[in-house]
């Protein structure tokens, strides 16, 4: 299969293309910016693929230029489905990377797709409107829409949590300074997020939507603990005001009976490794 993919530089990108390569998949990266949509059809038209996987977004919740988050993730999206569409033979499917920051400061836990959406940021609400706006493509195009929850491993960019802390850690500097302490997430491997792609390729019914997750949130301070430990070293942990985000999403946790439901039909395993491996994992690269 000749899998189109956007953001094929990026964190996850990198890991997909890996994944793909090795489940036996030829992959094209996509060239053309998102927002110019005439070299966007262009290469489109020219690769002809045989699925889609649209991994290319602005994903950071505090990114400074608010219009940018909409016209990366909302009209670039829209550009790249309208290619799609004009396509003489549509691919077999499109996955979509939404986020399950769209649930916003939600009561229920774990959060099921059912849950009614209520995006607190410009980013969560970005990713919210290129869902609303993929289904005016759902007659044309066979879309499958993720909403992951948060990941991480090596690579991930230094301004997300996790990826601050280990590198913190692995120059055994003295201190850090963090934002809202006061979160609980999921800290899912990035591994296990793009064999869940590669099923939802394969197994995932077009038009529907499947949470990304393990259920297993965590506290920063267990993060925090388990990378003391593994490392041998002590970091203050200090709060910066500056860093604290005033409508903080205050605990994710996803349900992904869905998704379990679907890979197991289809023979699927998804192997999830525990915090304190991934974080050893991302440990052992940032010293290398």
């Amino acid at each position: 299969m000749n899998i189109l993919l956007t953001g094929a530089h990026g964190f996850t990108g990198r890991y997909f293309l890996e994944a793909a390569l090795d489940h036996g998949h030829a992959v094209t990266a996509l060239q053309a910016d998102l927002t110019n949509p005439d070299a966007l059809g262009r290469e489109v038209a020219g690769v002809q693929p045989d699925a889609v996987v649209h991994l290319a977004a602005i994903s950071f919740v505090a990114h400074a230029d608010q219009s940018a988050l909409y016209a990366v993730n909302v009209v670039g999206t829209t550009n790249l489905l309208a290619a799609l569409a004009a396509l003489p033979k549509s691919p077999s499917k499109v996955l979509l990377a939404s986020s399950a920051n769209v649930y916003g400061n939600c009561t229920v836990s774990p959060i099921a797709e059912t849950q009614a959406v209520a995006p607190v940021n410009h980013y969560a609400t970005s990713k919210l409107a290129m869902e609303q706006m993929a289904r005016t493509y759902m007659d044309r195009l066979p879309i499958v829409i993720t909403r992951p929850f948060n990941y991480t491993g090596p690579g991930q960019a230094p301004q997300f949590v996790i990826p601050k802390l280990v590198s913190h850690y692995a120059r055994r500097e003295s201190s850090v300074e963090l934002g809202n302490m006061d979160v609980e997430r999921e800290f899912n491997d990035v591994r296990m997020v793009c064999e869940a792609y590669l099923a939802l390729l394969d197994h995932g019914v077009p038009g529907e939507i499947y949470n990304v997750c393990s259920g297993q949130p965590h506290t920063l301070q267990e993060v925090i603990t388990a990378l003391t430990e593994l490392s041998g070293h002590h970091l203050e942990t200090r709060v910066n005001p500056a860093f604290v985000r005033a409508n903080e999403v205050r605990r994710l946790c996803g349900d992904g009976a869905k998704l379990k439901r679907l890979c197991d039909a289809s023979g699927v395993t998804l192997k999830q490794p525990d915090l304190r491996e991934m974080l050893q994992w991302m440990l052992a690269e940032a010293a290398a």
